[in-house]
């Protein structure tokens, strides 16, 4: 058994000036929100991962300090091996902030962020890593 249901006509003239109307202005809040009609761009997903592997690697140096300095410089293997991840993922987030540069129509400042924190880190890290072997 079927049920037919009516379409909604537009019976008179005003009424379809009302609807002419609310999609004008619908159209206009959506220019409003937009840049010249476009839609706002989404940052890049790569980008974002490389500022929270930034974001990691600064909490895990902070802890890494904070522990020697409790011990007074008495840490074991394992805070070394912590070091050499933190070297490791701060080189996965270089890679992939470079990487969130060609995604395509995205805003790319997560990635700018991303490449200039973990390259800060890597560089201090290989730094304090080469100055530990001399």
């Amino acid at each position: 058994m079927r049920i037919r249901r009516k379409r909604k006509r537009l019976k008179t003239e005003e009424d379809r000036a009302r609807a002419a109307a609310k999609a004008r202005e619908k159209q206009r809040r959506k220019m409003v929100r937009t840049k010249f009609g476009q839609a706002p761009l989404r940052h890049a997903r790569k980008g974002i991962y490389a500022c929270f592997y930034g974001t990691v690697v600064l909490i895990l140096l902070f802890l890494m300090i904070l522990i020697s300095y409790v011990t007074k410089g008495e840490v074991g293997i394992l805070i070394g091996l912590v070091g050499l991840g933190t070297v490791a993922l701060s080189a996965a987030g270089l890679v992939l902030g470079i990487r969130g540069l060609k995604e395509r129509d995205k805003n790319y400042i997560t990635c700018k962020v991303g490449i200039a924190m973990n390259g800060v880190f890597l560089a201090g890290l290989a730094g304090l890593f080469i100055r530990g072997l001399l």
